[in-house]
């Protein structure tokens, strides 16, 4: 790599570090511009490590008028520097695991601007009543409207929902913080919040009605990630000899209603690691949560490959009553992949697994969690499937069922499921990185699911008992959706036992057709 290229700001969320320490720096101003100039009261949802407290902090310095910061950059001469604007900035982080803890740590941070901005407040009153002093105080020493900022409101929550009571009492609590905003608006010049979640605004929010959420705002789609032209133009000369292309599959596919986008943090380490291809987002922290969600509920994991909901699911998130689709798409597990208007003139997104990291590492940490599995058993199965050996993916697949641990049945009927042994087929699919449909739609119904080599297409149903699953694929003719393709078809019907607790007969037929 060229010695004299500017350096990666690995793990850098100051903007004033990165521009005086000749960092690289993706210009994000002309959204900030634009988002200071109509906009006051803010929001901005987006999965961890995304860039979100990067922006927060730019917008801290263009309201405090450090402009010799941003020569060269979109909002240099556009912007009134000249006039400076005093900011309260409150970055949740740090141990949260306690109402006293989370309590605590908002008395720090209100002590912290206090001192910062050189006003005294009464530190005996209540957290909302501090926070209300600390506005109006700042207001008057200045003579000046006051910003805002809040940086990953959320955590508190997010942080306990393992421990339901103290993330309800985390909840009221920030809630009354954020509710001396409204009371304070005459006070205040502009207001900008974000988190991981977004939750609705009767339950968090109540007092901020005014709340824009700028989260699926196509203008502002592009605020936080890596764009495939900033890696094709600015990133360029830091991926000598890469393959833009398997980059791309491994780390792109992040999509907020604009471009495409990369996770900044999978690039740079990428650059930083010397080209190698690792789970770097995914490893940052994945919330235990999620797997008591999908083992108590039975989650049926093929909708993931092709999940549809309404514009409300992904526009709200409420503690009392968690949904599955909603915490994967905001934490970046999923993400859209296109958009339709139904014959009601309501919205509905279609969602996918964004990436080749996310689809394996999410995929192999449920294995890991629910099934114990042994990385052999999945090299075998990849093995037979990029080998067309249907006879090894019969054996591979029953060793597996197998090796599933006998609690994994107790105090449950699971295994008497249809759903359960496609969900765990379907999650070492995914753990391979493999082009998979889920609940594939055909004219003549519903494929369970297609799977998608360079070589070869597999169609699958699955029954339980003794129903021919082959000759259901074969009666419905599934595989005529794809024979325009150019690839060996295989039909396969797999029937599951519950006594066994395995599959009780996997037959397979391989459609004649004629190669190009």
């Amino acid at each position: 790599m060229d010695k004299h290229l500017k350096k990666l700001p690995i793990g850098i969320q100051t903007f004033r570090e990165i521009i005086e320490d000749n960092h690289l720096y993706i210009d994000k101003t002309k959204e900030a511009f634009d988002l200071i100039t109509n906009y006051k009261p803010v929001f901005l949802s987006r999965p961890r490590r995304f860039g979100k407290s990067l922006f927060l902090d730019t917008l801290q310095n263009i309201f405090e008028g450090n402009k010799e910061l941003f020569k060269g950059l979109y909002i240099y001469d556009k912007w009134d520097f000249d006039t400076k604007y005093p900011v309260i900035k409150i970055s949740f982080a740090g141990d949260l695991r306690s109402a006293e803890l989370i309590k605590e740590t908002i008395l720090n941070l209100l002590d912290e601007n206090s001192e910062r901005l050189n006003v005294n407040c009464d530190k005996n009153k209540s957290i909302g009543l501090y926070f209300r002093q600390l506005i109006r105080k700042v207001f008057k020493k200045y003579n000046q409207r006051v910003v805002v900022l809040i940086d990953e409101y959320d955590k508190a929550i997010l942080d306990n929902l393992d421990q339901m009571s103290v993330a309800k009492e985390a909840r009221e609590t920030i809630k009354g913080l954020y509710t001396i905003l409204k009371d304070s608006d005459k006070y205040l010049k502009f207001i900008f919040l974000t988190g991981v979640s977004k939750f609705s605004k009767a339950s968090i929010f109540s007092g901020l009605n005014m709340l824009t959420d700028i989260s699926l705002h196509e203008d502002f789609g592009n605020v936080c990630g890596y764009t495939q032209k900033d890696i094709e133009s600015t990133f360029l000369p830091y991926l000598d000899g890469v393959d833009l292309t398997k980059l791309k599959t491994w780390y792109n596919g992040y999509n907020f209603l604009k471009d495409d986008v990369y996770n900044p943090f999978d690039i740079l380490l990428f650059i930083n690691n010397k080209y190698k291809y690792k789970n770097y987002w995914f490893n940052t922290g994945t919330p235990s949560f999620l797997i008591k969600l999908i083992k108590q509920n039975q989650y049926f994991l093929p909708k993931l490959a092709n999940l549809r909901v309404g514009e409300n699911l992904l526009d709200s998130f409420d503690i009392d009553n968690i949904d599955l689709e909603v915490i994967l798409y905001q934490s970046g597990y999923l993400t859209i992949d296109s958009i339709e208007i139904d014959e009601d003139e309501d919205t509905i997104y279609t969602l996918k697994l964004p990436n080749r990291e996310v689809k394996s590492s999410f995929n192999q940490y449920i294995i890991n969690n629910l099934y114990h599995d042994n990385s052999l058993q999945r090299k075998e199965i990849s093995k037979s499937l990029r080998n067309v050996n249907l006879n090894d993916l019969e054996t591979s697949l029953k060793s597996m069922f197998a090796s599933i641990p006998n609690d994994n049945y107790r105090k449950n009927k699971i295994q008497e499921y249809e759903g359960f042994y496609a969900s765990v087929i379907y999650v070492y699919f995914q753990s391979l990185g493999l082009d998979i449909i889920g609940e594939d739609v055909t004219n003549r119904g519903r494929i369970d699911l297609t799977l998608k080599l360079n070589n070869a297409i597999y169609i699958i149903e699955f029954k339980m008992g003794d129903e021919n699953a082959l000759e259901q694929i074969k009666s419905k003719n599934y595989h005529q959706k794809y024979l325009t393709e150019n690839k060996e078809i295989y039909l396969v019907g797999i029937n599951f036992n519950k006594e066994d607790k395995n599959i009780s007969k996997f037959e397979w037929k391989k459609i004649e057709i004629k190669l190009n």
